[in-house]
């Protein structure tokens, strides 16, 4: 920047400077004296600012970028997004008092002049030339406002804000041109309305409206006589004259604009004096923006419904276009949030896990049928604090998720759908031994092959030793039997999984494609909470998916008026036929019944699910159902390095975790409150016969001496006999056929899997073991 000279003059460069400045000025003064809008005077020579006939005619006003609501399903706010806190009101809804203190103090020629104060830019000239810098200002209102325009239209582009706040004669010329243009077009009550509505009074409120709230808790149109002044005083420098962080020098700039608004005889001296022994009276409420704020720990849906309208092309062709529209605000977004079942979900996370446990949990509700995302949770809050994050951890990578967890034997029942659809029986058998290798060759899409390496061939194990066949897909189930599935996967080929898993809307939180392998039927791709329980909402629509939404509907509010946007729609499609949908139920309400989610279930309420665990215990889930709910619970660690052995979760120290002792209650307590004062429908249940694999446990005590041999390729009745007799007595036969009432199968017309066939094992003392199990 120019200095003076030692001696105290001004430079050469200065001096020309000076006179070019005060000439131009001059001119455009002159012009909007003398020219209506479009008018035909050039200010200066081409090559040093833009001339007045070469600026554009039409200055449009900006929306007013506004706050945003979001509402839950009934209409109650969840939260208020902005990034400019405003709140547009009709001159109307301003105290008079503060329409008087604004023109006062900023422009007290307001109705007397034009768009230009002749006589404030000739002092603001003089004052300025004897100083040698720019002591004094001489924007009217209507001056203010055009830059205000500038500025908002800049938005937090940083650059762009430089642009329309930077002291050039060029922008003054094309400031003043334009506010020639408004004074014509909109008329000096609309000119105030629209100032006090853009400016900003500082502590992030834009407006008065804001600014009122934000100072006093108050409106606009209750503002007082001094509370008025305050805020008028604080637009010339909202950082210095902030009563919050400086009252001192915020009271002394009030009673400058009290003594200003005398002078102007806006009010009397006496009003005035009475006015400035009056203290601040400051009521001021925190700002409240943004998903932190959001009320029963929605904060994280709130970010998702905002992922939402900045990922869908349906709000803008573009992610900057919709970038800006959010920026705007303005916008009413009524969402499908369910009250009642976000602040049961919340509940239970909050009594079964802490949020400085050392993992964390997330849960997910979705409405089978609709798609309609009903709740969503989870233990570490939306922040930026010590045990807080601002990863959303029930969604997919794209929507703020990390990248996902393994859902380990949740994903079975995937398996299961696209066994059955192909034509499997859900009582088909399989050896299901404790360990095996994992089978090879197997089938993948695109007619290729995967193979198990011959030389170090990939091997699996059950949970338990105890768990080995044969077992049908009932009990396999619900025992989660791993080998089980990993025969079935390998029977029917990866390729149906892969794509009823893409019928059921399953995929990788992190984009990529799901593996072709057979340990994906044990869960090894990683996948959101979200993912699972819209997967499980298809099981319980009886085969019907619906992708997921977030926003019910959108109003957008620009100026005065109102609109509403299109919003994204949830599409349903049939994933599988309701007799596979419904016999995937079956076999899952068994879980909840008699296998590994017993402590998830909901008593009276028909449910169904399944729980997960991963290897090494880094995540654990249950995800389950209702027919008018499904929802999904994961715990773990999201670094995916904390194993859950060992390990403290809501006060309760666990050796190891499963996935139906510590998701499985989340997800029960979750279920039942969301789910109270709501209709309990059934299933539609299938006919599924208990397997009959020639295990039988009879617990007879007969006296059979010997140890009966084990049948090779005999079972059922006939097994248990011959397992019985040879070498054990018919004492001990007895004790296989009576001693759990299970020897012998009820008489039907046809003979039941595994009645020849099968396993019998002779008896032991009498403890012998044959015949159908039930």
């Amino acid at each position: 920047m120019p200095k003076k000279r030692s001696g105290g003059g001004l430079s050469a460069t200065q001096q020309a400077a000076k006179f070019l400045g005060v000439s131009v000025l001059a001119g455009a003064v002159m012009a909007g004296i003398a020219l209506p809008a479009a008018g035909a005077l050039g200010l200066v020579a081409k090559g040093s600012v833009q001339s007045f006939d070469d600026i554009p005619a039409n200055l449009k006003s900006p929306q007013l970028s506004q706050r945003t609501t979001i509402l839950d399903a009934e209409g109650k706010q969840i939260a208020m997004v902005y990034s400019r806190d405003r709140t547009v009101v009709d001159l109307k809804d301003i105290s008079p008092y503060m329409q008087k203190a604004i023109v006062a103090i900023e422009d007290s020629r307001f109705y007397q002049h034009g768009a230009i104060d002749l006589k404030g830019v000739l002092r603001a000239l003089n004052k300025n030339a004897q100083s040698g810098g720019v002591a004094q200002g001489a924007s009217t209102l209507t001056q203010q406002l055009v830059k205000n325009y500038f500025i908002e239209e800049a938005g937090d582009d940083p650059t762009k804000v430089a642009e329309a706040t930077q002291q050039t004669i060029g922008r003054k010329i094309r400031e003043l041109k334009y506010a020639i243009q408004i004074e014509e077009k909109l008329g000096k009550k609309k000119i105030l309305e629209n100032y006090l509505n853009i400016t900003f009074f500082g502590e992030q409120a834009y407006g008065v409206e804001a600014a009122s709230q934000r100072y006093f808790s108050k409106h606009a149109k209750d503002l007082t006589l001094p509370q008025a002044a305050l805020l008028a005083g604080i637009v010339q420098s909202p950082s210095r004259y902030d009563p919050v962080n400086d009252e001192a020098e915020a009271t002394k700039r009030r009673n400058i604009v009290l003594q200003r608004m005398a002078e102007v005889g806006d009010i009397s001296q006496a009003e005035a004096d009475a006015a400035k022994e009056k203290p601040l009276g400051l009521n001021p409420s925190q700002p409240k923006n943004g998903c932190i704020t959001a009320v029963k720990g929605a904060g994280f849906f709130c970010d998702y419904v905002r992922e939402t309208f900045l990922n869908n092309p349906v709000f803008g062709k573009t992610r900057a276009i919709r970038a800006k529209t959010w920026n705007q605000g303005g916008l009413t977004i009524r969402t499908t949030l369910d009250p009642q079942a976000q602040e049961s979900a919340q509940a239970s996370i909050k009594d079964h896990v802490y949020k400085s446990d050392a993992v964390a949990t997330a849960a997910t509700i979705v409405e089978p049928g609709t798609g309609k995302i009903l709740a969503m949770g989870q233990s570490r809050p939306y922040g930026f604090g010590r045990n807080e994050t601002q990863i959303n951890l029930s969604v997919d990578q794209d929507m703020g998720g990390g990248a996902g967890y393994q859902p380990g034997s949740t994903f079975k029942p995937i398996v299961a759908a696209a066994a059955i659809e192909g034509g499997k029986p859900a009582t088909q058998q399989y050896p299901s031994p404790y360990e095996m290798p994992y089978p090879s060759p197997v089938s993948i899409c695109d007619g290729k092959t995967w193979r198990n390496d011959p030389n170090k061939p990939a091997k699996l194990t059950n949970e338990n030793e105890s768990e080995h066949g044969p077992y049908g897909m009932k009990e396999a189930t619900a025992k989660s039997v791993n080998t089980y599935y990993v025969q079935l996967i390998s029977d029917i080929g990866i390729c149906p999984v892969i794509q009823m898993a893409g019928k059921m809307g399953v995929a990788r939180a992190d984009a990529r494609k799901i593996d072709q392998a057979p340990s994906i039927a044990l869960g090894t791709q990683e996948m959101s909470p979200l993912t699972m329980a819209n997967a499980y909402a298809t099981f319980a629509s009886r085969g019907m998916y619906c992708t997921p939404i977030a926003i019910e509907s959108i109003t957008q509010t620009i100026g005065s008026e109102k609109k509403s946007l299109d919003v994204p729609k949830s599409t349903c499609s049939r994933a599988m036929s309701e007799k596979t949908a419904d016999t995937v139920s079956t076999l899952l309400k068994g879980v909840v019944e008699d296998g590994t989610g017993q402590q998830a279930g909901l008593g009276d309420r028909p449910s169904a699910g399944k729980t997960g665990t991963t290897d090494n215990r880094y995540a654990a889930w249950f995800v389950g159902y209702t027919p008018n709910m499904a929802g999904a619970v994961w715990v773990g660690d999201p670094a995916h390095k904390r194993r859950m052995i060992n390990i403290s979760i809501g006060g309760v120290t666990r050796d190891k975790v499963f996935g139906g002792e510590v998701p499985g209650p989340i997800w029960r307590d979750m279920m039942t409150g969301a789910l109270d004062g709501r209709p309990a429908p059934d299933f539609h249940l299938i006919d599924i016969p208990d397997d009959n694999k020639g295990k039988g446990r009879g617990h007879g005590n007969g006296n059979g001496d010997g140890n009966g041999k084990n049948g090779d390729n005999t079972g059922g009745v006939i097994g248990g006999l011959i397992g019985g007799l040879t070498n054990g007595g018919t004492t001990g036969a007895t004790g296989g056929d009576t001693g759990g009432g299970n020897g012998f199968p009820t008489p039907t017309f046809s003979i039941p899997a595994g009645f020849i066939q099968g396993q019998g094992n002779g008896g032991n003392n009498g403890n012998a073991n044959g015949g159908p199990r039930r």
